[in-house]
This record gives C-alpha cells, sequence and structure tokens, in this order.
C-alpha cells in the first residue's frame, strides 16, 4: 500500500532510489541523479532523492505513474535495463509524460512533482493556495500570529495554557518585533522545564521510536521480571544531545555516557564510565553501541541487520523496508550467513543493508560476554555455523560511502543530510503535528539545512527557527 501522502519518506529524504522497469525489479542508483537534473528545483530533489514510490506501490508494482514512463524508457532495448541505458533514458521519458495526468487528481505530472505532490497517487495533491475562510477574531487566520504563537508555544513546551493576566502582559509588548523576542526568551525558559527535559517528558517522546522500549527487559531504575539493560542510559544521552549547546550529533558519535539526575530542573552529565555500559571507548559510537541497542536488536543474531536497519531508520529516517535509502554496493549481497539474500526478491534491498551491517560484525548481544564489542566474535561465538560466516568484513558502506568500522558509520551518518532532515522533521511532526506537506516544504527545507549549517547541529536553535514557520505560528 502507498505510504500516506503527508509522509516525507515520500518526497523529501535523501538516499532513494528509483528502480528499474524490469522483472524482478533491480535497483537502479542513478536514477534519483537523472530524477533530479529534470527537476533541479523540485522539493524531491532540495539536498534529497526521490523515493521508489514515486514509481511504485512497491516494486516490482508500478503505479500510474510508473505504468506510464515504462513504454517510454528505451522502447525496443532488451530488459533489465543497465544503470547507464536507465540514466540515458529516463529525462526524455519524464518529458514524453510530463503534460499527463497519470494519477487523475486533475494536476499534470510535471506540474506534481514541481510542487512536491505524487503524480502517482492521486490522494497526493499540490498545494491549493487557499487558506482558511472567514474571519477570526482571536488570531489573523493564515497568517503568522505571535498571540497564536505565544499560547502555543507554552503548551508545546512548557505544559501549560498562559493565564489571563500573562496574554495580558504579552499584548502590552505591543510591537511584533518585542513579542517575538520575548517568545524567544520564553521559549529558552520552557526549554529548562521538567515537561520538555525530565523523564517521560517531550524529549523522551521523540526519542521512544528510536529506542524502543521494552520495560520487561529493563534493568536499573524501574526494572523489569527480565533485567537486561538499562534503556534510561539511551534516554539520557538523547536528552543531552537535543538540549543547551550540545551537538544533537552526539546520540550518534558519543563515546561518552550521560547520566540523568534530580528533578525541577533535570540535569544530564556526561560520564567516561556507567556500570550499566560495558562497551571500551574506543568502540562506542553513541546509542548504537549502547547495552540496550546490542541487547534488543543484535541479540543473539550473527550478522546484525536488524540493528543496523534500526539505526538507520531511527536516525537518518530510512526504512529499507519501505524501499527507502537504497545504495546499492557493486557485488552485494555476498550472503555470508547463507540466509538466501541473493534471492532475487531479497537482492535489491540486501545489496544495501547488508554492507550497512557489516561494522556490527564484533558487537555482541546476548550470549557468551553480552552487550561488549568482542575481537573475532564470529569465530569465537558462532563456531558451528556456514564456514562462509567468518569471511563477513567489519568494513561496510553506509550512503554509498565505504567504512572501516561503526564509529566511521555514525559520523558519516551524523554529518549526512539524511540525519539533519530526520531530525527536523521529528520535530515538526510533534510541534506542528504532521509530517512537513507539500505546502510547507519551502521553510522545511530552510529550517534544516539552517540546523546543520548556521546552527552546527544545535536543536536549541534550531526550535527557535521552528516555531517561526507560518507552518507552526499561523491558525
Amino acid at each position: 500500500m502507498p505510504l500516506p501522502p503527508t509522509s516525507p519518506s515520500r518526497w523529501l529524504l535523501p538516499g532513494l532510489l528509483l528502480l528499474g522497469f524490469s522483472t524482478p525489479a533491480v535497483a537502479m542508483p542513478t536514477g534519483p541523479g537523472a530524477f533530479c537534473a529534470e527537476y533541479p528545483t523540485a522539493p524531491a530533489c532540495q539536498g534529497t532523492q526521490p523515493a521508489c514510490t514515486y514509481c511504485h506501490v512497491a516494486p516490482p508494482q508500478r503505479n500510474g505513474f510508473g505504468a506510464a514512463l515504462e513504454p517510454h524508457l528505451a522502447p525496443g532495448k532488451p530488459r533489465p535495463l543497465s544503470d547507464a541505458d536507465f540514466a540515458a533514458a529516463l529525462p526524455a521519458a519524464l518529458r514524453a509524460i510530463a503534460t499527463a495526468d497519470t494519477d487523475g487528481d486533475g494536476a499534470p505530472n510535471q506540474f506534481e512533482v514541481e510542487q512536491g505532490s505524487l503524480p502517482g497517487d492521486a490522494t497526493s495533491v499540490p498545494p491549493s493556495g487557499v487558506c482558511g475562510g472567514g474571519e477570526n477574531p482571536q488570531f489573523k487566520v493564515c497568517q503568522y500570529d505571535p498571540r497564536f504563537v505565544y499560547r502555543r508555544m507554552l503548551s508545546d513546551f512548557c505544559g501549560t495554557s498562559p493565564t489571563y493576566a500573562q496574554v495580558a502582559t504579552f499584548l502590552e509588548l505591543g510591537s511584533e518585533d518585542k513579542q517575538r523576542a520575548f517568545i524567544d526568551q520564553e521559549l529558552d525558559r520552557c526549554l529548562q522545564s521538567d515537561f520538555w527535559r525530565g523523564k517521560h517528558g517531550q524529549l523522551w517522546k521523540v526519542a521512544h521510536p528510536k529506542i524502543r522500549p521494552v520495560g520487561s527487559v529493563k534493568s536499573g531504575e524501574d526494572g523489569g521480571i527480565i533485567p537486561l539493560a538499562d534503556y534510561y542510559d539511551d534516554y539520557a544521552l538523547f536528552a543531552w544531545s537535543q538540549t543547551d549547546d550540545h551537538d544533537a550529533r552526539d546520540v550518534l558519535t558519543a563515546s561518552f555516557f550521560v547520566k540523568r539526575s534530580g528533578t525541577s530542573p533535570t540535569t544530564y552529565t556526561a560520564a567516561n564510565t556507567l556500570s550499566s555500559q560495558f562497551v571500551e571507548a574506543s568502540r562506542r559510537a553513541g546509542n548504537m553501541t549502547s547495552a540496550w541497542t546490542l541487547t534488543s536488536f543484535v541479540m543473539f543474531t550473527a550478522l546484525p541487520r536488524n540493528a543496523a536497519s534500526q539505526m538507520y531508520r531511527a536516525y537518518l529516517g530510512l526504512d529499507i523496508a519501505k524501499q527507502e535509502g537504497l545504495h546499492s554496493v557493486p557485488n552485494e549481497p555476498r550472503d555470508y550467513d547463507a540466509k538466501g539474500v541473493q534471492a532475487p526478491q531479497c537482492a535489491a534491498c540486501h545489496a544495501t543493508l547488508d554492507p550497512l551491517s557489516y561494522p556490527y560484525r564484533n558487537y555482541n548481544g546476548l550470549g557468551g560476554l553480552p552487550n561488549r564489542y568482542i575481537p573475532n566474535r564470529l569465530e569465537l561465538l558462532f563456531p558451528n555455523e556456514v564456514a562462509t560466516l567468518k569471511n563477513t568484513p567489519e568494513q561496510g558502506v553506509i550512503l554509498g560511502q565505504p567504512v572501516n568500522n561503526l564509529m566511521e558509520w555514525a559520523r558519516v551518518a551524523a554529518n549526512s543530510d539524511a540525519f539533519a532532515i530526520s531530525t527536523v522533521t521529528d520535530y515538526w511532526k510533534l510541534l506542528v503535528g504532521h509530517a512537513p506537506s507539500p505546502e510547507e516544504n519551502e521553510e522545511f527545507v530552510r529550517t534544516w539545512q539552517a540546523f546543520r549549517t548556521t546552527h552546527a547541529y544545535r536543536v536549541q536553535k534550531m526550535l527557535h527557527d521552528l516555531i517561526r514557520t507560518e507552518a507552526y505560528g499561523a491558525p
């Protein structure tokens, strides 16, 4: 089934592939570049690449747009097309159907692409340019309204609504510039509140799908009946990375841990060691190597594909199961553990997933010495597995870039557009209430680009930008 039209994975996320038109489907790494060369100003190409779902419901099944493209892609050439033939043919095929309306929603394909909606999905339509209707005596409908933002910001970041006296004092400030300056001051105050940064606060809510807590196997504070690992350590590092003047990339790259203490305000303090964590400093990669991650996602697995795919999904917003973030590596998958991943229906994803997983080779989950980096782990702990398993390298590839180990994997991931986009998307969904829509794409792109460059990955500074957008501030 297609994803909802507002999901960023449809048209905002980087590293995605168009798939070739053949049976079985094969990944076409050159497709996104050719697409974006034809439509360089499309929202799908603003630091990102289009998803497979532009042309497919689920590969190899094509949607209306993909089906319309097929007869124009190098007609007469034998299938499957080579990468070079596919890239050469795609621009002309796109032009051939530019004025058609393949999903029947009344908008030509080219217009949909340029506006950020999906030409193969009738439920995804271009922005209408029409906002609201009628008058509202309280707020400026369809315009940025500081009074509306003040009320919304206090609720979102402090967990309270302003009193009548507070609203009256705010309005007495007079000019919009003074009101905006006061909102910024109040935002900084609220970001110190336990509602925002404390145990089970808003930041922890953002972290839930990344950490995926299971109370029954938690150790430490609030431990469960089978205490295996303490995921509060993961929440602490995540909250540290998102607060004060800390670098958000620490969540992936930190060689330190973080302790949580106190309330009102809750504080987070960096620590070189924790009794609940076992990976030595030289092998740490933030929450990618926490005891909880290794327990929950590596478990007893020889080649931890689940761990790699969860980190890719959680921190880069790229879900390989949805054909996102595919960067096929030549001669992959090698199938070192003999799981049958070279089968045609598997290979298109595993040509990306397996090289992502190799740097986890020596990180142990459960069994043997749990939650540690163990040199030659596969040889020591899996002596009776298939003989080729020991040939699994620790070197891998992420986003098309070779890496020697998991620490390099983390640095490449943390410095990518995908990380910045995914981080800002998390807060956009929390605060605006949905993933960025086509109407909001210009503001969204401006916000994540500033987060990466101007603000050097500081979330607190990015949040000041986010609450100044019309997406957040226009009732």
